[in-house]
């Protein structure tokens, strides 16, 4: 290979490199004497002001480890290719800074040839042990991109705090903001639960609700601790305000049912206080399992259904005029005798 542009250092063995403009170049280990330094000249191709290259005595740099593009500064070595460390001594207010790159393109520039996936592969790392590891100032402060399937742009872990966290002065704009161009989904979460709002939450479009039965939902205080265990009891609004279980024919003091028998699970829970014992979910709206005695007369799809004497049990409406006001729901399912859990739908009246 030719060395004209880059000279050669004397010592432990001659270091020679591709053609490649520099403006200075340094080797190590075990290098001795001077070494010719030309000013760089990009015309020539990729140019560097300051090529260094630290490998095993003797070795010479790889062919590859030639700069990219025209570049200020360009390290490289098979640990670290360019360590910069700043402090402040004689101001301890002032910021002392390791590496400043500065370049009509791009300031600094990392890359890293392994393939493992932990910060030591990183093409740029930044550390700091009570601060920023890495700020970025600028139109865009910092931008993450990923050409592979299953690579991210951005991201972010932490051991004890948030993972990634944004933050706006702007009355207009948002502290975090998503968006799919591609027909995806703009922002997705995972966790129980997968997300938490303090605020009011404002949707310009539908809200789909997959995988959940449909039926609304509140938690209410509960006098009868069984009915806690118990979804799909029938309930009734007890003397202290509290629901308890009904066991009166034509309750109209009929409220729901405990939500969350069978297969059916609320889609939505109004007043859900986790810090608050003895409450229960009742549905109040929608399609809920329900428990009911045929021993009074056969249930078929459709009919009205109200309280029974059996305890957390509805039964068919067979009197019109006493249902006024006790009516739980409609059956959506028919038995033909005794007791069973079917689904109905809530539709108090």
């Amino acid at each position: 290979m030719s060395n004209d542009n880059i000279g050669s250092v004397t010592g432990a063995g001659t270091v020679a490199v591709e053609p490649v403009a520099l403006g200075l170049l340094g080797a190590g280990p075990g290098s001795k004497g001077p070494a010719t330094i030309p000013i760089a000249d990009y015309s020539k191709g990729p140019a560097a002001g300051v090529w260094g290259y630290a490998g095993p005595f003797g070795q010479s740099p790889d062919q590859n480890s030639s700069p990219p593009f025209t570049c200020g500064v360009y390290g490289f070595g098979s640990v670290v290719g360019v360590n910069g460390y700043g402090l402040a001594i004689t101001n301890p207010d002032s910021k002392g800074v390791g590496v400043i790159g500065y370049g009509g393109g791009i300031g600094v520039y990392g890359i890293s040839a392994t393939t493992t996936t932990e910060t030591s592969g990183a093409g740029v790392w930044g550390a700091n042990a009570l601060g920023y590891g890495v700020v970025g100032t600028g139109l865009n402060g910092v931008h993450g991109v990923s050409t592979a399937a299953n690579g991210i742009g951005v991201r972010g872990d932490s051991a004890q705090y948030d993972g990634v966290q944004g933050e706006s002065q702007s009355s207009k704009h948002a502290g975090i903001s998503a968006r799919n161009t591609g027909g995806g989904v703009g922002v997705w979460a995972s966790g129980n639960p997968a997300g938490r709002f303090e605020g009011d939450v404002l949707v310009t479009g539908d809200v789909v609700l997959v995988n959940s039965s449909g039926d609304i939902a509140e938690d209410f205080d509960v006098e009868d601790s069984s009915a806690l265990e118990e979804p799909g009891t029938v309930l009734v609004i007890g003397s202290t305000g509290k629901l308890r279980v009904s066991d009166v024919p034509y309750d109209t003091r009929v409220a729901g049912v405990v939500a969350g028998a069978g297969e059916l699970r609320p889609a939505i829970v109004l007043q859900r206080m986790e810090a608050c014992k003895g409450r229960s979910p009742v549905a109040l709206i929608g399609k809920a399992f329900c428990k009911v005695d045929a021993s009074f007369g056969s249930i078929n799809a459709g009919d009205l259904l109200t309280t029974s004497p059996n305890r957390g049990h509805a039964m068919k409406v067979l009197d019109r005029t006493k249902a006024t006001g006790a009516v739980l729901g409609k059956a959506l399912q028919s038995l033909a005798n005794s007791r069973g859990l079917i689904p109905i739908l809530i539709t108090p009246h």
